[in-house]
């Protein structure tokens, strides 16, 4: 199935797509974080891995500033009570895109590791608008390509482990393309699911109120989850993960 996806989605994007690129940030504090996750990876000892951008990040904190002013909670006290116990890492960077992780990966993140599970959600930065142009830094086409590539190559390298695919989360009010984008990624991700190594997970409806708003208690910025939104994404994923794990 990973195989078909990647035909299809190249069949889709029939020129250099920068998703599918592996490349670093130039920015030192960027490297930095990238240096320590591979000092942590040859620790060893980690049974789940969480990989991706600042959503996955800020699992690690209590009070965050949010783009729109002010403050909010993380998600650390959640993440101490569901995920340390179970021996987790987080290698997630705010900012990221689907070509950073996968030059994370390729450039020792996890060659010393053998996690049985890896949570994995990327790809919303990629559908973040150009400050400069007004469109998107990825379609929707290049996006899932990207992850494709992503994903095979997280195979790879911990061949043993399970990976649990999450479908990007929900951003922006109702009728926002990034709503309608999402979509249409998530539909095609979905297809990497093998059933045996690659396992995918939409949770995104769970954030939603019926009449589909993102409330500000849970998104605040529309984008990023405050500690009741990251018990949302805990209770959510923590039976499949346990699952996983077995």
């Amino acid at each position: 199935m990973l195989g078909l996806c990647l035909a299809v989605s190249a069949q889709a994007v029939p020129y250099a797509n920068s998703a599918a690129q592996a490349t670093p940030k130039p920015e030192a504090g960027w490297m930095k974080r990238h240096q320590d996750f591979v000092q942590i990876a040859k620790q060893g000892g980690i049974n789940v891995l969480f990989i991706g951008d600042s959503i996955t990040d800020y699992w690690r904190t209590d009070v965050r500033g949010i783009p729109t002013g002010g403050t909010t909670t993380g998600g650390k006290a959640v993440w101490d009570r569901y995920f340390a116990p179970l021996h987790a890492a987080n290698f997630g960077i705010s900012g990221d895109r689907i070509q950073n992780v996968l030059w994370r990966v390729k450039n020792g993140e996890i060659d010393n590791l053998s996690p049985k599970v890896v949570v994995l959600m990327i790809g919303t930065n990629n559908l973040s608008r150009d400050k400069v142009t007004g469109r998107p830094n990825n379609q929707p086409a290049e996006v899932v390509m990207g992850t494709a590539i992503l994903v095979r190559e997280i195979r790879a390298r911990v061949p043993f482990a399970k990976i649990l695919l999450l479908g990007i989360f929900p951003r922006g009010q109702k009728g926002d393309p990034y709503r309608g984008e999402i979509t249409r990624v998530n539909a095609r991700i979905a297809k990497l699911d093998d059933g045996k190594h690659v396992h995918y997970l939409d949770i995104g409806a769970k954030f939603l109120q019926r009449d589909g708003a993102l409330s500000k208690d849970i998104m605040p910025d529309l984008l990023h989850p405050t500690a009741k939104g990251y018990q949302i994404w805990a209770d959510a994923i923590k039976d499949p993960v346990a699952q996983l794990l077995k």
